[in-house]
């Protein structure tokens, strides 16, 4: 698989994901929802933190929320780099297709959630109580490295009391499936996907694989 394939998949991915969160962001309210399906609804909110909305400082409570943030920003540029340097190395190996495209999904949903952990901040006011100005007079909610990444898809498939026989959370009320995500996690969750479920094609034994034309 060629770069120019690889680097198509990662533009049409991070065109994708960004539109979709400029769009939120310039069109919805903080918590502003729109319910689809009775499974699917798109509902506005914005992630301070790791994956499910885990902050740094609730596994590290001596560290303030922006030292947090900041340190988190900073390590996800430095994973980038890291997943960037994956996927040269890769393509140079002429790897497996497998590989190539699952690399390029993480990349391109990584550096899709980055764009907003470092520039949305200053690119947009709030959304609390109002819908938020691009590029607005008064200056972005706040400084560089400490955006917000803008989350959409919910998918409430089932919701409901669990049964009182079940242990630990029988009796209490549960939504399946409850995180909201964006495009970019969705990529990052399908490449991570590709590796686990097609192991033995994106990592042949030595003198098995097969050489992969683009």
């Amino acid at each position: 698989m060629s770069l120019k394939k690889a680097t198509l998949i990662i533009v049409l991915i991070l065109l994708i994901d960004q539109i979709s969160k400029f769009y939120i962001k310039t069109n919805f309210i903080l918590g502003e929802d729109i319910r689809v399906f009775s499974w699917f609804q798109i509902l506005f909110i914005e992630n301070n933190g790791m994956a499910w909305g885990a902050k740094l400082n609730d596994i590290l409570p001596f560290i303030s929320d922006r030292s947090a943030k900041l340190f988190l920003t900073l390590f996800r540029l430095a994973a980038i780099v890291g997943i960037a340097y994956w996927l040269v190395n890769t393509l140079k190996k002429h790897s497996s297709k497998i590989l190539i495209i699952a690399i390029s999904l993480i990349f391109a949903g990584a550096l899709g959630n980055i764009i907003d952990s470092v520039f949305y901040s200053v690119l947009f006011n709030d959304s609390y109580g109002q819908v938020a100005t691009f590029l607005p007079q008064d200056g972005g909610y706040d400084s560089l490295f400490h955006g917000k990444v803008v989350d959409m898809l919910h998918f409430p498939m089932w919701k409901g009391y669990l049964p009182e026989w079940l242990p630990f959370w029988g009796g209490e009320y549960f939504t399946f499936f409850n995180p909201v995500f964006n495009i970019a996690d969705m990529a990052i969750s399908s490449g991570i996907g590709l590796l686990l479920v097609f192991n033995k094609k994106a990592f042949p034994k030595e003198g098995t694989s097969e050489k992969v034309t683009s």
